[in-house]
């Protein structure tokens, strides 16, 4: 079958676009109709181009998931639950792939297998906790526990944005002082002391050769942040090994590497516990978290665990040899496992690090307010001392 590109209305008139897979264009528009569809216009497409571009945001798959918990609960089949959802969402990328998933369930797919189709959309975690849902019966819990997941890395990723947002903003505003007064005030300023013809302090010295390089390299200050930017890109991308180096990097840099750290893990505790509580194995667990740690070194740890796990050691022995984990998580883990709530206990490590990460954002938020504030008094007492000093000097040693 072809994949074909449709634009359709239904039964209340409302206009919709997307693209299924028919034999014809006579196949494409019993299918439709199928689907309650009447259609307008329709042709074949490619395989891999969409006709709506854009991302589907976390928002999207919030509401999917929600959504779909309300109505399977209700009772409603998974079928008609996609087929409502379609006819509501504002998104068309989106309302192009739920009419996919609805064609392949309506062709015999079962929903975990047709979201393999739209893997930029659905990660593989999410599809695999979709299949054990289906397999266990217990879709509904599966979509709660996807659905708060979702929502509690939304309001950190939020969180997060709001940290970064007030140094970006400050920063960006000491290099603007900081090029306006190298660039145009220092050198009016450097002139006359100069031509006062007195010894130059060596603070002074050292502002005229920055005030210098700002001059003949300001393009350099500019242009240099995003060279670096696309070079480490670059290097992310083609080394493995500078890859491993830069993520270990990131988890050992003060204040924010810890935070991190602490993020990761929550998010795999999280993750674990919900798949682990659907009826996947621990081995699998581990290998599906391991593609959602977007870290190396904790991607390596967590694969070494889970071979040390398959030789037959427990999880939290495991755990503890790789170091991934502070003592009493690994308690709590031993805790789990010796009482048969090894999930329990995993939602409370996540609980644990959620707990610690909202409290070092905060301390973190309330630290870089002064820090900035002081770099910026402290660029600018540097710069007042190294002109007024001089001109002060030479004011003194006149006499009237």
């Amino acid at each position: 079958m072809a994949l074909y590109s449709y634009k359709a209305i239904d039964g209340r008139g409302k206009s919709l676009m997307g693209q299924i897979e028919a034999i014809n264009l006579i196949d494409l528009e019993l299918r439709l109709q199928r689907m309650g569809l009447d259609l307008i216009v329709g042709g074949p497409a490619s395989r891999r181009s969409s006709m709506f571009k854009g991302a589907i945001g976390r928002p999207e798959l919030i509401n999917f998931c929600f959504h779909l918990d309300q109505l399977t609960s209700a009772g409603v089949a998974i079928l008609e639950a996609l087929t409502d959802l379609r006819d509501s969402v504002e998104n068309p990328r989106f309302r192009e792939v739920i009419s996919g998933l609805i064609e392949s369930i309506q062709g015999g797919q079962n929903l975990s297998s047709a979201m393999g189709d739209y893997k930029e959309v659905f990660p593989k975690v999410f599809a695999n906790l979709i299949r054990a849902g289906e397999e266990t019966g217990r879709m509904s819990q599966v979509l709660k526990s996807l659905g708060e997941n979702l929502k509690w890395e939304d309001e950190l990723i939020a969180q997060t944005k709001k940290l970064m947002m007030y140094p970006a903003f400050v920063g960006s505003i000491v290099l603007a002082v900081t090029m306006f007064l190298m660039i145009y005030l220092v050198p009016q300023m450097i002139g006359f002391i100069k031509s006062s013809g007195q010894a130059i302090p060596l603070q002074t010295r050292v502002l005229i050769q920055v005030s210098g390089f700002f001059i003949n390299y300001w393009w350099v200050v500019l242009i240099a942040p995003v060279i670096a930017v696309a070079g480490i890109k670059l290097a992310l991308t083609r080394s493995p090994a500078f890859r491993y180096k830069f993520d270990d990097y990131k988890l050992r840099v003060p204040l924010l590497g810890p935070i991190q750290r602490k993020i990761i893990l929550s998010r795999f505790a999280s993750i674990f516990a919900m798949m682990y509580s659907s009826g996947i194995t621990i081995l699998d667990c581990i290998k599906s978290s391991e593609d959602i740690a977007n870290n190396l070194v904790i991607s390596e740890g967590l694969a070494r665990a889970g071979q040390q796990i398959a030789e037959g050691k427990n999880v939290s022995t495991a755990f503890q040899d790789v170091g991934l984990f502070p003592p009493l998580v690994i308690r709590m883990l031993r805790v789990g496992e010796s009482s048969g709530k090894l999930d329990t206990a995993l939602l409370n490590v996540s609980y644990f690090y959620n707990r610690d990460v909202k409290d070092a954002i905060g301390k973190v938020e309330v630290m870089i307010e002064p820090a900035m504030t002081v770099i910026l008094g402290a660029l600018l007492g540097w710069v007042m001392l190294s002109v007024l000093g001089p001109i002060y000097d030479s004011v003194s040693k006149i006499k009237f």
